[in-house]
């Protein structure tokens, strides 16, 4: 799977994970709902950042690559706090 692919499918996963999380968001309380809205709006800047970039040199997305992943696993561990506090 290529850098692009790993990417692109990290994002998918983030998307998802926010989509599920949204329909029980109701009943969460104030501080989680925060956390969602920072985290959402994470996703959305990280996408913005990717979409220029997935079609950039091998070399350059490589190093992009390294640190939209490093964002997007962060933001991972975020939905995994969240879900654990639901």
């Amino acid at each position: 799977m290529s850098t692009q692919e790993n990417l692109a499918e990290l994002i998918t996963v983030l998307k998802q994970q926010r989509d599920e999380l949204r329909v029980k968001m109701h009943l969460a309380g104030m501080e989680t709902k925060e956390e969602y809205e920072r985290l959402s709006d994470r996703i959305n800047e990280l996408n913005k950042q990717y979409e220029p970039t997935k079609d950039a040199a091998v070399e350059t997305a490589e190093g992009v690559y390294k640190a939209l992943k490093l964002a997007g696993e962060e933001m991972l561990n975020g939905f995994h706090k969240i879900r654990k506090s639901l």
